[in-house]
């Protein structure tokens, strides 16, 4: 019996040509029946796929063989051989859509002005050692962190990536400047940008997570400083490092705890609703009411 998986993954490094690239990995991933979201630029790779587990181990073998892309940290997950609509392989000027490809310098061994890798060990023994001088800034789209993020983090009103410059350029985390910041994503893509453009920005002390809250919760499951669920970019829409993880999201609809995520019934709208188990069967609690600004479903991936 086939066992469906999903592999999260990025790479920095110098594409000198994306097009032939997107070539390259639409004919791959259609070879061997797989979906999934990738986007390629002149800074590296970043991508989503799933299908038969034996089909996406051939895809890990044959992506790592492009110059650069071999030191990319595949991220398994379950999945049900369903997980995404479609494929799409995409050219983009950025691999995350900050609106600000300058931001990052970039050679084959990746970002070369981005923040500091910490392991996730290396993130407890930060936060022991120097206490509330750590700061976590959530690199995510603000939703994300209602059903899950790091205890006590920073959650920036950002609705997409696009917002972050204007964000951190606003003064309101100015005081942060003179603290270790950390900063965290799903598998650590988004903050490899992020982390840059704060230390563009005159953050002095910034960090990334090795891996994202991936690995970070591979690690240490439910016993460590994540809390909740990691909001994902599939149909799973959530996933939990564990069994009693806490359910910290507040229902939209009648305020009780939950974890689950759902897309607006507006194709066209594509916000996410906080719901509980008990509200979603009502077709009524996921309808648009008209608030929400237009949203791509597979916007970020990371």
């Amino acid at each position: 019996m086939a066992v469906p998986k999903i592999v999260l993954y990025y790479a920095f490094a110098p594409v000198a040509d994306p097009r032939a690239v997107v070539l390259w990995q639409r004919t791959l991933c259609e070879s061997l029946n797989l979906k999934g979201r990738i986007i390629v630029s002149k800074h590296g790779i970043n991508g989503t796929v799933g299908g038969e587990m034996a089909n996406v181990k051939k895809y890990v073998r044959a992506t790592k063989e492009y110059p650069g892309f071999g030191k990319a940290d595949f991220k398994w997950s379950e999945g049900t051989g369903d997980d995404f609509p479609r494929l799409s392989v995409k050219v983009r000027k950025e691999l995350v859509a900050f609106t600000s490809p300058d931001e990052i310098t970039v050679d084959e061994s990746g970002v070369t002005n981005g923040g500091v890798h910490l392991k996730p060990a290396e993130v407890n023994k930060l936060v022991d050692e120097r206490g509330d001088d750590v700061v976590f800034f959530d690199g995510r789209n603000a939703f994300e962190a209602r059903v899950g993020k790091f205890k006590g983090a920073v959650v920036p009103d950002v609705r997409t990536s696009h917002d972050f410059i204007s964000e951190i350029e606003s003064g309101k985390y100015d005081h942060l400047k003179d603290k270790a910041i950390v900063t965290y994503c799903t598998g650590g893509v988004r903050c490899e940008i992020l982390s840059a453009a704060m230390k563009n920005r005159g953050f002095g002390e910034v960090y990334q997570i090795e891996g994202g809250i991936v690995r970070y919760g591979e690690a240490f499951r439910d016993k460590g400083l994540w809390e909740g669920s990691l909001y994902v970019f599939d149909k799973r829409q959530v996933t939990k490092f564990a069994p009693t993880a806490a359910d910290i999201g507040e229902c939209d609809v009648c305020g009780g705890t939950t974890s689950q995520v759902l897309n607006c019934n507006n194709l066209t709208c594509r916000h996410r609703v906080v719901i509980c188990e008990s509200c979603s069967p009502n077709p009524a609690n996921l309808d648009c009411d008209g608030s929400h600004a237009p949203f791509k479903r597979y916007e970020d991936v990371g």
